[in-house]
Formats: C-alpha cells, sequence, structure tokens
C-alpha cells in the first residue's frame, strides 16, 4: 500500500511543525487536504504573503512549513531574502515540482525547469525529491532547518505521489470553512452595507500620528511598515516588543497577521497605503482567519514615503477601509482628527480590527535605527515567550 501523502505528514509531525500555509496545485490536492486536516493550516491568496505569515509565526515561537508551487517561488524570492532569510527565521517550503515530468501546460516548463538554478542563485539550500523512497530525505533535513533557522526548500516531483492510495472525501473544503469558524455567505444574516465613515480632512503626518497613539501601543507586539515608519516609531516609542521592518515591503500585514494566529498578545500592525495596495489579498486572507486579537492601523497619506512621496492610487481612486469591508472586515473605522484617532485607540477591541487613518505625505527628519536586525528578532521573540 502506497501513502506517500501520510508518510510526509507524518514526518512533519515528527518535527514539530505546528503551523501550515498553502496555495493550490492539483499534482498535491491530496496533500494539501490532509495538512488543512492534520495542522493549523491557512490558505493563501498569494505565495508572498505566505512568507510574511510563516515569517511571524516563527516569531511567534511556532514550526511553519508552507506549500506551493513551483511558480509560486518566483512570487517569493524578495521576501524569502529580505525577510526570513535575514532575520534567520526558519522555514521549510514544499514545492509540487511542475514543468518537469508528464507536463501538460507548457507555460510550468520554464519556472519548473530553472527552479534549482534560481534557488542556487539565492542561496537557498533545496533537496529533490522524484518518487516515494525519497521522502525520507525530508526527514534527514528538516531538523536542521528548524535547529539551525534556515530556508529549504524540497522539491516534489509529480512522480512522488503516483499510485498513491490516500484519498479525502470532496467536502473537505465546506469543514475548513467551518473549522475557522466561518460560514457560507448563504446562510449568514446579511451584512449592513459598506458605508464610508465620516472623517475629518487628513492633517497630520504619519509621525504625528504615531505620535497620537503611541501611548496605546505599550506593552503591545507593534509590526511597522519598512523604512519611514519604523525609524519614526522607534523615534518615538521604541519597546522591546516592536518588529522594525527593514526591508520587504507589503510584508507588514502578514507579519502581524502570523504572529496574532500564533500568540494571544495583543498585536498591531501600522502599515501603509502602498504597502497594502502591493499586498492587498492578505486583507482576504486575516478576514478569513479572523484574530480577535489583530488590529491594522493603514496610515493611508497617498504616497510611497519612503522612496520620494510619489503618489499611490489611495491617491485619487482607492478607499482602503471600502478595501477592508470588501474583502470581509466587520469592525472598520475612518480617522483624521486628533480626537478621533484618540477615541478609536481607547475603544474596546471587538476582534479583528481595520482602522483606516487619513494622514499628509512627509517624512520627520529622525536617526536610522540603532538596532541589529537580529536584536529586533531578539527582544521580540523574548516579548512573545512571556
Amino acid at each position: 500500500m502506497s501513502r506517500p501523502e501520510e508518510e510526509l505528514l507524518g514526518i512533519l509531525k515528527k518535527h514539530g511543525v505546528d503551523f501550515t500555509a498553502s496555495l493550490p496545485c492539483e499534482k498535491i490536492k491530496t496533500l494539501l487536504e490532509m495538512a488543512a486536516a492534520s495542522f493549523h493550516h491557512l490558505p493563501l491568496t498569494r505565495e508572498e504573503e505566505g512568507v510574511g505569515i510563516c515569517a511571524g509565526a516563527a516569531l511567534a515561537g511556532r514550526r511553519p512549513a508552507l506549500f506551493v508551487q513551483s511558480s509560486g517561488i518566483g512570487n517569493m524570492i524578495n521576501a524569502l531574502l529580505s525577510l526570513t532569510q535575514f532575520y534567520e527565521l526558519p522555514l521549510a517550503i514544499f514545492v509540487s515540482q511542475r514543468g518537469i515530468y508528464k507536463e501538460k501546460i507548457e507555460a510550468q516548463f520554464p519556472m519548473g525547469q530553472r527552479l534549482p538554478t534560481l534557488l542556487v542563485g539565492a542561496g537557498i539550500a533545496y533537496t529533490e525529491l522524484h518518487s516515494i523512497d525519497d521522502i525520507r530525505r525530508v526527514d534527514q533535513k528538516l531538523k536542521h532547518v528548524y535547529d539551525s533557522n534556515i530556508v529549504h526548500a524540497f522539491l516534489m516531483s509529480p512522480a512522488v505521489w503516483e499510485g498513491s492510495d490516500c484519498g479525502f472525501p470532496d467536502s473537505i473544503g465546506t469543514g475548513l470553512l467551518a473549522d475557522c469558524g466561518l460560514k457560507n455567505s448563504a446562510t449568514t444574516d446579511s451584512r449592513e452595507s459598506c458605508i464610508v465613515h465620516p472623517a475629518s480632512p487628513p492633517v497630520f503626518t504619519r509621525y504625528e500620528i504615531i505620535k497620537l497613539i503611541a501611548p496605546y501601543l505599550e506593552g503591545k507586539v507593534v509590526v511597522s511598515n519598512l523604512g519611514w515608519p519604523s525609524k519614526e516609531l522607534y523615534a518615538i516609542k521604541h519597546q522591546p516588543s516592536n518588529f522594525y521592518m527593514l526591508g520587504s515591503m507589503g510584508m507588514a500585514t502578514p507579519i502581524g497577521l502570523g504572529i496574532a494566529l500564533s500568540s494571544k498578545k495583543e498585536v498591531v500592525v501600522i502599515d501603509g497605503d502602498g504597502s497594502l495596495l502591493m499586498n492587498p489579498g492578505t486583507l482576504a486572507t486575516a478576514a478569513f482567519a479572523s484574530p480577535r486579537n489583530l488590529t491594522i492601523i493603514a496610515v493611508d497619506n497617498g504616497a510611497y514615503g519612503s522612496t520620494g512621496n510619489q503618489p499611490t492610487l489611495a491617491a485619487s481612486c482607492v478607499d482602503l477601509e471600502q478595501v477592508a469591508r470588501g474583502f470581509g472586515f466587520r469592525n472598520t473605522v475612518k480617522a483624521a482628527g486628533e480626537q478621533e484617532l484618540v477615541e478609536v485607540m481607547k475603544r474596546p477591541r471587538e476582534g479583528l480590527t481595520f482602522i483606516h487613518v487619513l494622514a499628509v505625505p512627509g517624512n520627520k527628519d529622525v536617526p536610522n535605527i540603532p538596532v541589529h536586525h537580529l536584536e529586533i528578532k531578539k527582544q521580540v521573540q523574548g516579548f512573545l515567550r512571556k
């Protein structure tokens, strides 16, 4: 009897993997269904956000594993290098390698066949699995991933799953929704209409906004967007629980989501309009997972503040609060003036919350963060372990 999926997941359990996330691939459909039933599992909208979410989970002490197909690696390289490897966080990536074995889709050939070369160029170690007998190689490598805080990719040929006796009922998708506390929209009460909440015109810069909300960040895990937002937060309210992003634009909310799903601590993300527009699908993932301890503060100044204040689409045609509500957020608010900001920060949280803060462009001339990136990680991990 051949049960490669079961054997692989057994190895993951043996090595303490306790957080998984995935994007679909027809070649590993059964493996993904079994992983969803066996682990704390999160379906993703894009591979790159999975890197951020798994980074947050690793910060909180989890042992994450990510399931993608070979084309998805192309969407992950920058985040893997400037986030996961940069902060020395562990991640096992199980890659359904397309374009190498009985492939019928020609567009899969370029990425699938060049994948080993790309990984070598990126400095990411990998192991190739060509048959069920190769699965034992995962057992040999996986301990090193979590003991040494490294990224390792397992390239899985479709041949590994040939002749498998594993199967799963078609109703697994419905069960996954139920397990996450969600219901089919046809059976829930209709939501109220998406209404833009009134707010004063923007009057404060991002620095002034952080200064106003700083007293309400005390003792919370704060994930700050890269560049000027992190430098301004450090200048105003440095604390060991602040995770300052130094690269990987678009990853602030995914990192915060990963931490919130892996910890009971209250988590606040200070994100920006440019960053959220880069990875908007993460809002759908957050609404689906719906951690009650996560607040996303979207400081919207209509500009890419760290690259020269070029305008974003939020300055003209995008309302980020409406975007969040469209993706499934129930608790949203728009604010701009001091009274509105203070009131919303004082308000008791009622689960997952999105705060859309309107701002004017501009950066405060503050110094660079004088803390080594690995020390930033160490301090946050220490706080999360308390």
